[in-house]
């Protein structure tokens, strides 16, 4: 794209050091080092790092006191109810919990709000579920931080609440017998990136430890990698492990549910990726929170016959069908009504809303139109006098900054750097947008809006072999923290005529050095006249390694081309 700005990052005295030490190929010893990597010891466990290099649980700050409290509970016989969110993250950190606690002999329920008519969090309201379930203690999950009107009228009543959350506090935090949340300034944990799965995880490493059961933890590793890439949580630290793990313990799954629905995935038999886990599988789970069914996504995880099973994934598939189509509609209207004020050109942060759009798809087509216009995005649902947002930054922006700055405005708001939620009075819009334009006109600059490419390394492709690929394989997972590595090769010949594939994407066999590598641009068909055969170019890519017929394949996924001059 010619106004994309190739930004190669400096290169680093550690990178020939740590290639010397740990017998790397230079460029993708450079990627460990711009990933700030820069020790021999840092980059061997991001390489190899494995279940044993997990902190211990005890680290975070109310842990003991969280798992005393619930051994007592099950000792009594006191029924726990677990309150967890719609989302992916919260549904199966409530999946887990609730299996973990149940074979720990404890009685345990759950209670999910409706995303539609409950929206985010935990509400004073929702103390008279535990008390009408007869319940005397509630553990959030991926939720919680800022329940503290909830907490103290679930004291007052007789119940005692543990919250995990992953989720930035409130002013004030709630009087809870424990918070588990890493982001806590006093928290004590080393790693403040985990989803809510990761916290309910460390949870559950805690408890099972403390029972003698540590040999069950990878059972979890699975939905805790699902949560994790779902939520998209950096891939550093636990994280990172925690879906290097999963992703092989996806190789055979026991689960009826989840193996019905990898299959349904077109998975099966397959190798998972964390690109798999992102948009295939998490949005098939994320589709029934979103379309106000969450109920059948944890049928899914709980139920024993394949019967049952297939019938929940085909539901599962038709209100993901039903999301897609509603996200299109909604994205286009967006897209349309930003380009026909030339919105983008007025604002550095664009904000839209309707009474039309569903509450529970905003959040996904704020991200991609904060994509298509390199902006934050703030979009709203208006319904009965309120105005629910949800809103997408680019990494030079933290928006829940930008909220807190505006934090008079909204009834409620929270969530993180880049993305976060808030509810507002419809009337309150305006103001909001104003107080949103001034603190984006003034925060945000133009070298913010210049789109850029970051790149890691020069590389000749001579240079990618079997070594460099089999180390390559190393990096993975890529994601949030650990993006895919992005090499550039210049001066490369197009060999042959392009194809288009389904009119949206270009195929074309590049060579340099005497190698010749298939080519794909996704989403690019418009790039065609500019590659013809014969043609010279600057290649920024990314490498895709993939089996095709049973052998290994290896392509390079272009993020952007440069023309040269014709010879």
């Amino acid at each position: 794209m010619d106004d994309t700005l190739w930004v190669m990052k400096p290169g680093r005295p550690e990178a020939a050091e740590l290639a010397a030490a740990l017998d790397l190929p230079l460029p993708l010893a450079a990627v460990l080092a711009n990933r700030g990597l820069l020790d021999v010891p840092a980059a061997r466990t991001f390489l190899f790092g494995s279940l044993e290099g997990l902190h211990d649980p005890y680290l975070m700050k109310g842990m003991s006191a969280a798992v005393e409290r619930i051994e007592r509970a099950i000792r009594e016989h006191e029924k726990i109810l677990i309150f967890g969110d719609y989302d992916v993250d919260g549904v199966l950190s409530v999946v887990m919990l609730h299996k973990a606690l149940r074979s720990l002999g404890a009685e345990v329920d759950y209670f999910i709000p409706e995303r539609l008519t409950d929206g985010y969090g935990i509400k004073a309201h929702h103390v008279d579920v535990p008390v009408e379930r007869g319940t005397g203690l509630v553990i959030s999950v991926d939720c919680g931080i800022k329940a503290v009107e909830f907490v103290a009228q679930a004291r007052s009543r007789g119940v005692e609440v543990i919250v995990t959350d992953h989720h930035l506090p409130g002013d004030r935090l709630p009087e809870a017998v424990a918070l588990l949340n890493p982001v806590l300034e006093d928290s004590g944990y080393p790693d403040r990136d985990l989803a809510g799965v990761g916290v309910a995880f460390k949870l559950i490493q805690a408890l099972l430890e403390k029972a003698g059961q540590p040999a069950g933890l990878p059972h979890y590793m699975k939905l805790v990698a699902i949560g994790t890439v779902a939520d998209v949580a950096e891939l550093r630290g636990e994280n990172r492990i925690f879906v290097k793990q999963g992703l092989k313990g996806l190789r055979t799954v026991s689960n009826t549910g989840l193996r019905s629905l990898i299959d349904a995935c077109g998975l099966k038999g397959r190798p998972i990726s964390e690109g798999d886990l992102g948009f295939r599988l998490g949005p098939r789970i994320n589709a029934a929170g979103r379309m106000g069914k969450v109920e059948l996504a944890v049928r899914l995880f709980f139920t024993d016959t394949v019967e049952e099973a297939l019938d929940l994934v085909r539901e599962l598939e038709d209100l993901n069908s039903r999301r897609q189509r509603t996200e299109e509609r909604i994205f286009e209207e967006a897209k349309e009504r930003v380009e026909a004020r030339d919105l983008h050109r007025r604002y550095r942060c664009l904000i839209l809303g309707s009474e039309d759009w569903h509450r529970g798809v905003i959040g996904i087509v704020a991200s991609k139109l904060k994509d298509h216009f390199h902006r934050p995005v703030v979009l709203f649902s208006y319904q009965d006098g309120k105005a629910f947002g949800s809103g997408r930054s680019i990494s030079e922006c933290a928006l829940i900054e930008l909220f807190d700055a505006c934090q008079t405005h909204f009834l409620s708001y929270g969530g993180h750097r880049l993305a976060a939620g808030c509810t507002l009075l419809r009337e309150n819009v305006p103001s909001f947008k104003a107080a949103m334009n001034a603190l984006a006109a003034d925060r945000i600059t133009d070298e913010d809006l210049q789109r850029k490419l970051r790149v890691d390394a020069s590389l000749d492709l001579a240079a990618i072999d079997t070594r460099f690929l089999d180390i390559y394989t190393l990096l993975v997972p890529f994601g949030v923290g650990n993006p895919k590595p992005v090499f550039v090769t210049e001066d490369v010949e197009v060999v042959g005529e392009p194809q288009t594939i389904r009119r949206k994407h270009l195929k074309l066999l590049v060579r340099r050095s005497g190698r010749v590598f298939e080519a794909l641009a996704w989403e690019r068909a418009d790039w065609a006249p500019r590659v013809r055969r014969g043609a010279r170019l600057d290649l920024a890519y990314a490498i895709s390694t993939t089996e095709y017929l049973g052998q290994p394949k290896t392509s390079l996924i272009l993020e952007d081309i440069k023309t040269r001059p014709a010879r």
